[in-house]
């Protein structure tokens, strides 16, 4: 594993466990060069995925692309990074057991929606602004009224 500091390739595993998903194996590493210490994950990979994005470009999948966009939905939200991480084990795991080599990105996105709606309405509306890409204030409007219905308690408005 090339250290991320130095480029080194000769590093240590200093300690490695299971996550407490028991979904990845968590390394601690050690640079022999500069001595540095870092975190490694490694996950089993069912199988590759393509990526077939709305203009047609076909990409490998990137499990980090989606943390990422999760990441930064869920940003200053009391939203912990292991539960981030179960959502993204979640849709990659959906993903790969769906037994299509090429997923269509709107169907990731679909994915993310729907995780996201469960865990914070806040960061499920800050995608929502990104990826259904409102061109008025209207559409943002009716789209944050339809997350007003899903968040009232039943019998409310009864």
């Amino acid at each position: 594993m090339k250290c991320p500091f130095c480029g080194c390739e000769d590093t240590q595993v200093k300690d490695s466990r299971e996550t407490d998903d028991s979904t990845a194996i968590r390394r601690r590493r050690e640079c022999a060069e500069c001595g540095s210490r870092f975190t490694t994950f490694e996950r089993v990979q069912l199988r590759d995925l393509i990526v077939v994005k709305k203009n047609g470009d076909k990409v490998m999948f990137d499990r980090d692309k989606l943390a990422r966009s999760i990441y930064l939905a869920v940003r200053k939200r009391p939203v912990s990074n292991e539960r981030v991480e179960k959502v993204v084990t979640a849709i990659q795991r959906r993903l790969e057991s769906s037994g299509e080599p090429e997923i269509q990105s709107t169907q990731i996105g679909e994915y993310v929606m729907e995780a996201l709606a469960n865990l914070d309405h806040i960061a499920y509306i800050r995608f929502a602004s990104v990826y259904r890409d409102f061109r008025e204030v209207k559409d943002f409007e009716e789209f944050v009224e339809t997350i007003d219905k899903l968040a009232k308690p039943r019998g409310e408005d009864e």
